[in-house]
């Protein structure tokens, strides 16, 4: 699963319009996901350019940190499959899969927003799991199991989502893991077979 240079490519240019984005709000507004401006202005670019800016520099941070370390793992692994701009199409894919039910929820709500990478981010960590699922992810110095870690955030996510206590877009990091899992199983149904082959002899750290 060696890496190439989509994913460098997209963290280069979600940096760039985050920064301009942070002190220009003319366009800041103009890449946010407002529904409203979807169904009412039929602006169909937002499902795409919400995921190229963000709230802060620590929310840019940790989505492309991310994406860095676990995108150049499964970049190499997706474009043997299906071609040299493989990664870039699931990604993209993502950030659009990932925001449909929040349209769907939210689709003629003036006071909704929502911006950031996380649900495309989700879906390539998720992917990179169902075929590494002892791999360590570090969180906050803890080191846990890459599947341990996945049934933690998705339980955590799903609670979230319902309690709707705070202003993160749960349902995109939700909707965006589902994404990852379900694209590398239609893309190369043998990877349920390397999952529950891995799964059933745990390799911790590997």
């Amino acid at each position: 699963m060696d890496g190439s240079y989509s994913t460098l490519v997209i963290i280069a240019i979600t940096c760039l319009a985050s920064f301009i984005a942070f002190g220009n709000r003319k366009l800041m507004d103009a890449m946010i996901f407002w529904p409203p401006a979807v169904t009412r202005g039929h602006d169909y670019s937002r499902f795409l350019t919400y995921g190229f800016v963000h709230a802060d520099g620590r929310h840019l941070l940790f989505n492309m940190v991310t994406l860095f370390f676990f995108g150049r793992a499964m970049e190499g692994f997706i474009n043997a499959h299906i071609g040299a701009y493989g990664f870039a199409f699931f990604y993209v894919l993502g950030l659009i899969v990932s925001i449909m039910p929040t349209y769907l929820r939210h689709r003629d709500d003036e006071n909704y927003r929502s911006l950031g990478a996380s649900g495309a981010v989700s879906a390539v960590l998720f992917a990179f799991i169902l075929l590494r699922p002892w791999s360590t992810i570090i969180i906050i110095a803890f080191p846990l199991p890459a599947i341990v870690y996945a049934v933690l955030y998705l339980g955590y996510t799903i609670w979230m989502d319902r309690r709707n206590a705070d202003r993160i877009n749960h349902s995109a990091h939700l909707w965006g893991a589902a994404y990852g899992v379900v694209f590398l199983i239609v893309m190369d149904p043998r990877v349920i077979g390397v999952f529950l082959d891995e799964l059933s002899h745990p390799r911790f750290g590997m």
